[in-house]
């Protein structure tokens, strides 16, 4: 995957309590450096 596309933009994150939770994914584009601007995890039935 190029790293490029996540640079330098903003990301909204929806996690899900019963897959992946917010955080993890928010840690995941923060290392391919993108900004989080706002992350949660929520139960979505």
């Amino acid at each position: 995957m190029d790293k490029a596309i996540f640079k330098d933009k903003k990301f909204c994150i929806l996690g899900d309590r019963d897959g992946i939770p917010g955080p993890a994914i928010a840690e995941c584009v923060k290392d391919l450096g993108g900004e989080v601007v706002f992350a949660s995890t929520e139960c979505f039935v």
